[in-house]
């Protein structure tokens, strides 16, 4: 019997693209079901209940939540092709923590470049760029996070860079002038199929930005 693989996600959303850029390299055919993240449905209410959040992966009628345990899913149980974590149990553990790094650190303070103003936006333009040098030194020299291959750090991370352009129009920052290894970094990542297709319009993106700043009235 053919696996039923089912993604509740938001087209916006850089969790749920870390999902869909997996499902991508894998090879694995889904059913997309786009959320309305202001009203809920029952389905993601019923399949999430802790959280109540996108994106939710149901395969044969499970539910699995949380972006970067849904990616390791994913890895886990179609292991037989485009390995996203390294074997070796050391660098496994690497890329779990810087992985957990772009969680606690990236989706925050990079929120607060377009969602606030005045000296709290000054402090989180210079907390964020901070946070891209320190995973710009993890980096190095390396074509991606894990060395030759495109893997789990950089499937975890490219999915921001589609809401660089509001978080540098709003922030009044660019992001190549300060941290120009990491924009070569991204340039290598989109040169893959599985990654430029995932990536929506920044300036798509921009437009939803703008209508939640008006929502949460920041002008």
């Amino acid at each position: 019997m053919a696996d039923e693989v089912i993604l509740l996600d938001f087209w916006a959303s850089m969790f749920g693209i870390r999902v869909r850029i997996a499902l991508a390299e894998k090879g694995i055919k889904y059913e997309y079901k786009e959320q309305d993240l202001f009203n809920k449905s029952p389905l993601l209410l019923q399949m999430n209940p802790v959280h109540k959040k996108i994106p939710v992966l149901i395969h044969n009628g499970k539910s699995v939540c949380e972006s970067s345990i849904i990616v390791q899913y994913i890895d886990e149980v179609w292991k037989d092709k485009a390995p996203l974590l390294p074997y070796d149990p050391y660098q496994r553990a690497q890329a779990r923590f810087w992985a957990d790094f772009i969680d606690k650190k990236m989706y925050d303070t990079s929120r607060k470049t377009w969602a606030t103003k005045g000296e709290e936006q000054e402090a989180a333009k210079k907390e964020f760029i901070e946070v891209l040098k320190t995973l710009g030194g993890e980096l190095g020299d390396k074509p991606f996070f894990g060395g030759d291959n495109f893997g789990y750090v950089d499937l975890c991370l490219i999915p921001y860079y589609c809401w660089f352009y509001s978080y540098e129009t709003f922030g009044k920052f660019s992001v190549e002038a300060e941290c120009p290894k990491f924009i070569a970094w991204v340039t290598r990542c989109l040169q893959r199929e599985t990654v430029a297709k995932a990536l929506p319009d920044e300036k798509k993106v921009f437009e939803f930005v703008s209508v939640l700043r008006e929502k949460i009235r920041v002008e």
